[in-house]
């Protein structure tokens, strides 16, 4: 740990010789620590008890951390690896992970941190802290695959592969499994890139037959190492994403469906809006059936309300035969615009304008009055509010003339936001203006006597 940061052997000043101070395991002065060890000391007298000390050392850190001083967390943090000393067998045994954890965090910020530093505190930390050495093995993987170091965490992964150590847990097979996966997202990358290059030669070209064959080598190998992991209840989805793309790739389709069906319908499996997602966009791609698509969808609607799929949901429902999936279509419209982060969707504002219209024209009234009953105490002031009306004129007049409609249309003439926006005067949008004044003055709910 001599490396671990710079600051860690600064010398002592002459302002700090003469005053009592702290040694650490290797021989270094921390003066400036003696104050806060100082501070858990009672009745004047300094507490001596190991347990103490390091536990204040540990709050230091995590002070530190919080604030991202890095450098002093690299000071503490030297003077914490004492307790991989500590007396307590429970203790000793927890603190080589609290020191990977801390430690890696450090040296992930640390201005002066570098790959070797890093590469030597893992090395360290996998011998010190041995029933750790997987966790250890795959994060320090993932810190460089981040770097790029692509061989580098191939060669860690491969290594921490075939590790056992005493009887094999079943914790302990997760974590091979998920290296196993890691490993197996590697082989993927390098299977894509063939990919690549594959489609740019020609079919009849000796070097497609050989850039095929080596391919369909590395897919074998990547399956068998992301195959294993998604059958284990968990949220995969780069992993299940990857397994796919091969599987489509082959023809495999009847396999790839049943991964995607497994992973988005298992009870066994965490609710998962992703995995309708990729269940969507892969019906999608077979060109299934309208009510497929739907059924698919109509999960993720109750997932998440406002996913951005959500607006391709209503087509599709609009699109549909049956009286209650257009029944549902108005509902969704409400549903995404019930969210913060959707207020400024013109496209949401626009769909509904026009399909409140049309549903108010189909003699729907019910439809539209079971939506507004339980945001008309709510939504006047979170949409249609005086200074909403100002900010949106000035922002995106579209926006503001669709958002005018709806606000006339189920607030009436009498709206803050439907007067501001109709009383503005506007060549371009004169037209649209004069249109939707006559909507509001026809099919306005309030008209109707909601």
């Amino acid at each position: 740990m001599t490396d671990f940061s710079e600051e860690l052997i600064r010398p002592t000043t002459e302002d700090e010789q003469g005053k009592p101070c702290v040694r650490s395991g290797s021989g270094m002065y921390f003066p400036w620590l003696q104050k806060h060890i100082e501070s858990i000391a009672s009745g004047g007298k300094q507490e001596k008890d190991f347990a103490q000390t390091t536990s204040a050392c540990l709050s230091f850190i995590q002070e530190a951390l919080l604030k991202h001083q890095w450098q002093r967390a690299a000071e503490y943090m030297h003077s914490y690896l004492q307790v991989l000393e500590d007396t307590d067998s429970n203790k000793r045994q927890g603190a080589p992970e609290i020191v990977w954890r801390l430690g890696s965090e450090i040296l992930y910020y640390h201005p002066k941190s570098n790959m070797e530093t890093f590469n030597t505190f893992a090395d360290r930390m996998k011998n010190i802290g041995i029933t750790n050495y997987l966790k250890i093995s795959l994060q320090h993987a993932l810190y460089l695959l981040h770097h790029g170091l692509l061989e580098d965490a191939n060669r860690i992964l491969t290594q921490a592969e075939t590790w056992r150590y005493g009887e094999k847990s079943s914790s302990q097979e997760v974590l091979v499994n998920l290296i196993q996966a890691y490993k197996g997202l590697l082989q993927y990358y390098s299977w894509s890139k063939k990919k690549m290059e594959l489609s740019k030669l020609d079919k009849d070209d000796y070097a497609y037959n050989t850039a095929s064959q080596n391919m369909l080598n590395r897919s074998w190998k990547t399956s068998i190492n992301l195959c294993t992991l998604i059958q284990i209840p968990g949220v995969w989805d780069p992993f299940v994403k990857s397994y796919v793309e091969m599987l489509e790739f082959y023809g495999d389709r009847d396999g790839a469906r049943e991964v995607l069906n497994n992973y988005a319908y298992d009870e066994k499996f965490p609710s998962n809006p992703n995995a309708h997602v990729y269940l969507y966009d892969f019906l999608k791609r077979e060109k299934a059936p309208r009510e497929k698509l739907i059924s698919v969808l109509k999960i993720l609607y109750q997932i998440v309300p406002s996913h951005k799929l959500m607006l391709e949901f209503h087509r599709l429902l609009r699109k549909s035969d049956k009286e209650e999936h257009h029944k549902l279509g108005l509902e969704v419209l409400f549903g995404i615009l019930d969210f913060s982060g959707c207020t400024k969707n013109i496209t949401a504002w626009k769909y509904l304008a026009k399909y409140l219209k049309q549903t108010l024209m189909g003699s729907h009234l019910a439809w539209v009055q079971e939506e507004w009953s339980s945001r008309k105490s709510w939504w006047p002031s979170f949409h249609f509010s005086c200074f909403w009306a100002k900010r949106n004129w000035k922002d995106d007049k579209t926006l503001a003339c669709e958002k005018a409609l709806v606000a006339g249309l189920l607030l009436g003439k009498g709206c803050k936001y439907f007067r501001y926006i109709s009383k503005q005067d506007h060549q371009v949008l004169k037209k649209k203006m004069k249109q939707m004044k006559k909507s509001v003055k026809k099919y306005s709910i309030v008209n109707s006597g909601l």
